[in-house]
């Protein structure tokens, strides 16, 4: 099955109106289907209307219990990926206004609990000052002020401490020189401080450290069940409990040679110095 990035994300209905007829040509009412699938009656119908989203599992099971030829096992299973996999396009996003953007991070930010954001080559918005924010929008024609405003709004997060966050930072990423030098020392005092919030872990990954593998994007996960993975083209929003589990193992072996509390500290302290000097 071939497809075009803005098709991510839109498959769900075709994926639930393809399941509900294939287990009606089965000739299987809904709750042999559920007992096959060791299901409840009311999760396949969920699926069946649209109402939930299965992952790739639940889909799996489905066609296993309905005895689907492998042709068609490897047709429904392409849809329920893209139905589990959003786009959003970056033209798209400037077009609406970057603002609404912020508004959507807000949403997850208000919903979820447990946040890990590996960061390659930037700072995240989070932990920004105004200057770095606005640097950061310059390459964008037009006015940012709501942006940058909504940008500053959503640190607030930070301070609720019924949420957890992990910030893992490469030297790049916290010593990319986005602003003159002596608001990149600022910028850097700020990362130190915020270790010192109970809630928020922000571990320094410094260039000496030999990283597994060869880390291409920027990513985040929620809650273990929300992972977006940022491209010079647009996001990628991953909803299969596959795909996060791999951000999560990912992420789990960074977290593990970063460097974190004081020793965090004393790098940052560091690269500011450095900038000052």
């Amino acid at each position: 099955m071939t497809f075009e990035p803005e098709q991510l994300g839109q498959s769900a209905h075709e994926l639930a109106a393809l399941l509900k007829n294939l287990r009606k040509t089965a000739g299987l009412p809904g709750e042999r289907l559920a007992k096959r699938c060791t299901m409840s009656q009311s999760k396949i119908s969920r699926i069946e209307n649209g109402r939930v989203r299965p992952s790739l599992v639940d889909v799996e099971q489905i066609l296993r219990a309905l005895d689907a030829p492998p042709a068609l096992v490897a047709e429904v299973m392409a849809l329920a990926r893209m139905a589990n996999t959003g786009w959003q396009d970056s033209r798209n996003l400037r077009r609406k206004g970057l603002d609404k953007k912020q508004l959507e991070l807000a949403g997850l930010e208000k919903s979820a609990t447990d946040f890990r954001y590996f960061l390659l080559s930037m700072i995240t918005g989070l932990l920004s000052t105004p200057e770095y924010i606005r640097a950061s929008l310059a390459h964008i024609s037009g006015d940012h002020s709501r942006t940058v405003a909504r940008k500053l709004e959503r640190q607030e997060v930070l301070y609720d401490k019924s949420k957890r966050f992990t910030f893992i930072l490469t030297e790049q990423a916290a010593r990319s020189p986005l602003v003159p030098r002596e608001a990149m020392a600022v910028q850097i005092d700020r990362l130190a401080s915020l270790t010192h919030l109970p809630n928020v872990r922000l571990g320094v990954l410094p260039m000496e450290t030999s990283l597994p593998g060869n880390p291409l994007n920027t990513f985040t996960v929620y809650d273990e069940r929300i992972a977006t993975a940022e491209l010079s083209a647009g996001v990628i929003v991953f909803r299969d409990p596959r795909d996060v589990r791999g951000y999560l193992s990912e992420f789990m072996a960074y977290e593990d040679l970063a460097l974190f509390g004081a020793s965090a500290r004393a790098k940052l302290s560091a690269w500011a110095a450095a900038y000052r000097a």
